[in-house]
């Protein structure tokens, strides 16, 4: 199995077309899925831009999918095509009514791939290897295109209210990546006191 993620960038004036399009579709865009072995497949947006994610037994196309956004968007990165900046799998929930999803968009800054995927190299470094059980699992981020697609399982029995040293190494981390990319969903609105879009789940 490999996880694969992709986006669409969709016309401005078509987004409702197309997520109609899509919402319609979804029984059987799942059911193409399934029958060509891709499996937690998922598909979010924001503004203009839908990334997906899928687990893929084989190289396969969703031409229920393709067809549905055809004549309202494009396809900006093929699944295959984005490269996996960073990865925390933990330990992956099957049982997905354990876990709540965390997905978000950002775009890097001009000449700032490097040092984005330097930070997050030095992450996975700390880690030594050692597998956690949580909060995150099944964590993996992607590039394409100059956007960043980030998908999380979260696991709700780790949820609990943020404690103040949490609060500041978020802080601090997110004011340090604001140096090399813009957030396109809400993520850290709290933090910057700006206003965008939560990610919408289209399937």
């Amino acid at each position: 199995m490999e996880r694969k993620a992709f986006l669409i960038e969709l016309d401005r004036d078509k987004i409702e077309e197309a997520e109609e399009k899509l919402k319609a579709l979804a029984p059987r865009i799942r059911e193409e899925a399934a029958a060509k072995g891709i499996g937690n497949f998922s598909l979010w947006g924001v503004s203009n831009l839908l990334g997906g994610y899928g687990e893929y037994q084989r190289d396969a196309r969703l031409a229920t999918l393709e067809s549905a956004v055809a004549g309202c968007g494009r396809v900006l990165c093929a699944p295959g095509t984005m490269q996996l900046m960073y990865h925390d799998l933990g330990v992956i929930r099957q049982d997905k009514s354990q876990i709540r999803y965390r997905v978000f968009f950002t775009k890097l800054k001009p000449g700032c791939f490097d040092e984005y995927k330097r930070r997050h190299d030095a992450l996975i470094a700390a880690r030594n290897g050692i597998v956690v059980d949580g909060p995150d699992s099944n964590f993996t981020i992607w590039h394409g295109a100059g956007y960043i697609f980030g998908y999380c399982e979260k696991v709700k029995a780790y949820d609990h209210e943020m404690t103040e040293g949490e609060r500041r190494e978020i802080i601090n981390w997110e004011t340090r990546q604001l140096e090399i990319m813009d957030w396109l969903t809400d993520d850290v609105d709290w933090i910057t006191g700006e206003t965008h879009e939560p990610v919408r789940r289209i399937l």
